[in-house]
């Protein structure tokens, strides 16, 4: 019988060979960042926001299933070999009165295991990093993002709840790679234009 455990292991693989056949040498860190999340198209078929314990580092829940942070996460970890939940957890370990964890989830210390995994904590980590492009605030707020988008971009909104996709391509169409329910997928950017922009960011330099 096929386990849980053996699943993920071929989905992750199956990942990690899309993203190592992704751009060509000399491709920004954006570039790899896209093409690493739109890998998991197909590889993640669900959507799951059950709190689950996690190793540390380079947690991760099944890749057949996640949320949209994961999606970032996995890219992150897949195109720049950088790991958003220690980043987050470290930075969280520093200045835990920076991020939304007690006001919002009555949290008093930081959580490795979840962390990384929510898009109010995403927004302050990257903010804080200096890749903040663009912040809806009262006065700004809409469901078009003012600033041109690059791929690799990260974008924001307030659909429900917080939610997060990457940039994956800017050409006729713009698409974002994202999942917002039923498993990764990439789509037009005009069909997110029922929910607010929230926020935009560009990390780490991915424009470079």
């Amino acid at each position: 019988m096929t386990t849980w455990r053996q699943l993920d292991r071929r989905a992750l693989l199956a990942a990690g060979a899309a993203a190592l056949a992704g751009p060509a040498r000399g491709a920004t860190p954006g570039e790899r960042l896209a093409q690493a999340a739109r890998a998991q198209v197909g590889v993640t078929t669900g959507y799951d926001p059950v709190y689950r314990r996690l190793g540390y580092p380079l947690g991760d829940v099944p890749r057949a299933t996640g949320v949209c942070a994961d999606v970032v996460v996995r890219a992150a970890r897949d195109g720049l070999g950088l790991d958003l939940q220690r980043l987050v957890h470290e930075d969280m370990a520093r200045a835990f009165s920076a991020y939304p964890s007690k006001r919002a989830w009555g949290l008093t210390r930081p959580d490795a295991n979840i962390d990384h995994r929510r898009v109010l904590n995403l927004e302050v980590y990257w903010r804080r990093q200096g890749a903040e492009l663009w912040r809806a605030d009262q006065e700004t707020e809409g469901h078009r993002f003012p600033r041109p988008l690059k791929v690799g971009d990260v974008l924001t909104w307030r659909v429900r709840q917080p939610h997060v996709g990457v940039v994956t391509g800017t050409g006729l169409l713009t698409m974002i790679t994202h999942n917002i329910g039923s498993g990764t997928l990439e789509i037009p950017l005009l069909t997110m234009l029922p929910y607010r922009a929230s926020g935009h960011y560009r990390w780490p330099g991915s424009a470079a």
